[in-house]
Parts: structure tokens; C-alpha cells; sequence
């Protein structure tokens, strides 16, 4: 038999395309996993602290103690667990921001806190970031050209001309710095990719 014939092409790519939606929900679930483990642990500091009366000192304590016992974690650091904090009182009385949250990646999620002054903006960065998939960095570019500001003021397009398959950037989006590698996903459209389909389409490059 032919392996090389038409019919088992089209066989390969749909087996390929069901491996790919696989690991993709796969990694979408353990993005969400991860974030509700950081929303959990900046409950608990904020918890203890309140019922003890413990200082910022708990947080190095807490950082070294778990980088001890978890050798090769990445993200129990003291500035992460000082975003953890402030992660979970940003958003503890937030309910319409806290489903978003878990679609996204954690960095992202940090960067939003760290750069978006305003309720309104965060969600419109979330919602967005998760739409088209952002890297960390097309979404730090989009906050420093003003995307939001441009958008009230309807100075922009991306929205409406940004081609639907970069969607599926999104797995780019929540890997960031964080090892997902037991999911074996390949970045099958790099981030240049996506910064040259703006300017193919002369979509503003907000």
C-alpha cells in the first residue's frame, strides 16, 4: 500500500488535528488548575495574616520552605507569592472578573495587575488576551500602545480584522515561563507570525 497517497493524508491530518485539540484542552485545564492554585494560596496568606497577625515576613518564610520541598517548581518565588496575594485581593470582590481569570496565564494575568489602572480595562485585556491568544508580549505591546484607551475612542480595528486562526495562539498564550512540557505541544505559529499577520492585513498594531 501507497502510505504516501491522498487518502491517508487526509487520514493523518485529521488524527493530527485530534492530538493537537487534545493537548490543547489538556493544557487549558491545567492553566486553570494552576490559576485557582495561586487564588488559593493568596487566600490562605491573607487568611493566616489576618488570624495571626503575621508581617511580609511569612511570604519568604513560606518561599523558601516550599522551594525546598518543591525543588523543581518555578513559581513559588516571593514575588509570586507576593502576586498571589495581591492576585486574590484584587479580585476576591470582583465576580465578573474571576471567571476570566482562569482562561488566562498566569503571567498574563500579573502583567494586567502591574499595568491596567482600572476594572474596565483589566476585563478588556482578559477578554482579548483569551480571544486571540496574546503571548505575554503582543499583550504588553497592546497595553503600552493604548488599546483600550484607542478602543473607547474607536481609533482601532484589530477587533474586527485580526484573521480567527491565530485564535489558537491560546496555547502560546498560557504556557509562558511555566513547563507544560509533559504535554509535548509545539508552537506550530511563533509570535513573529503573529506580529507579521498584523502588518499583512495593515491592521493597526495597537
Amino acid at each position: 500500500m501507497d502510505i504516501q497517497n491522498s487518502d491517508y493524508q487526509s487520514f493523518f491530518g485529521e488524527v493530527k488535528t485530534k492530538i493537537r485539540e487534545a493537548q490543547y484542552k489538556a493544557l487549558k485545564a491545567v492553566n486553570k488548575e494552576l490559576i485557582q492554585l495561586y487564588w488559593d494560596l493568596g487566600k490562605m496568606i491573607v487568611e493566616r495574616q489576618m488570624q495571626f497577625g503575621w508581617g511580609k515576613s511569612i511570604i519568604e518564610n513560606l518561599s523558601k520552605d516550599l522551594q525546598k520541598e518543591f525543588p523543581n517548581e518555578n513559581g513559588f518565588g516571593r514575588s509570586n507569592l507576593e502576586y498571589m496575594k495581591r492576585f486574590y485581593l484584587e479580585y476576591q470582590a470582583d465576580t465578573i472578573s474571576q471567571p476570566m481569570v482562569g482562561k488566562i496565564g498566569w503571567t498574563h494575568n500579573v502583567i494586567i495587575m502591574q499595568k491596567c489602572k482600572t476594572v474596565e480595562e483589566r476585563r478588556f485585556y482578559m477578554i482579548h488576551a483569551k480571544k486571540f491568544g496574546w503571548t505575554k508580549n503582543v499583550l504588553i505591546h497592546q497595553i503600552e500602545r493604548k488599546a483600550f484607551e484607542m478602543y473607547l475612542t474607536n481609533q482601532t480595528n484589530f477587533d474586527q480584522l485580526l484573521p480567527e486562526n491565530y485564535a489558537h495562539q491560546a496555547h502560546l498564550a498560557v504556557k509562558d515561563n511555566y513547563s507544560f512540557d509533559f504535554l509535548d505541544l509545539a508552537d506550530e505559529h511563533s509570535e513573529r507570525e503573529l506580529e507579521e499577520g498584523f502588518s499583512r492585513r495593515n491592521i493597526t498594531k495597537i
